[in-house]
């Protein structure tokens, strides 16, 4: 019989402090109603287990619950200065043209202006051009298709950043 052990990112993650979980948690998502289904669900086994509840959290989100999440996500682009998160996640527009950055400005107002949030998507391992011929797809769809690609894209941030949150040292 083979036993497997909870990972030591993870195990420090179970048996955080609640302020201190939440407050990782929020680094991953700013949805609170998000943050606190994750932490009632502790302790987790494995990073899966992790990420199957964050899955199913995002899934259950009502329309508000998803804009806070939605909020807490800078304009591709346009990192949070002093915001290693977001200029990591956003390296692909980083070494971009002028011109490229001045298109996805344009593309970001435009987009934001008819859904009424940010552009978002899983900028990890894209380049400026991919995310620009993304934004152009995207803005030609409805609000509900959008809002469950959004939703979609949250997921696959959140759980990029949660691998994250538990591989850190202490």
């Amino acid at each position: 019989m083979t036993t497997t052990s909870t990972p030591p990112g993870l195990a420090r993650f179970n048996v955080l402090e609640e302020h201190a979980a939440l407050a990782g948690l929020h680094e991953a998502c700013a949805s609170t109603v998000w943050a606190r289904r994750l932490l009632a669900g502790r302790p987790y086994a494995t990073l899966d287990d992790l990420c199957a509840a964050s899955d199913a959290a995002m899934a259950d989100l009502g329309t508000e619950d998803l804009q806070e999440a939605m909020a807490g996500h800078p304009p591709i682009g346009r990192p949070r200065p002093g915001d290693p998160t977001s200029t990591r996640e956003q390296a692909g527009m980083a070494g971009a043209a002028a011109e490229l950055r001045a298109e996805m400005l344009e593309l970001n107002l435009a987009y934001q202006e008819r859904f009424g949030h940010v552009f978002l998507i899983c900028a990890t391992g894209r380049t400026g051009e991919q995310m620009r011929d993304a934004v152009k797809e995207r803005i030609g769809n409805s609000p509900e298709q959008e809002r469950e690609i959004v939703r979609t894209e949250l997921g696959k941030i959140n759980r990029i950043r949660l691998a994250r949150l538990v591989e850190e040292d202490a």
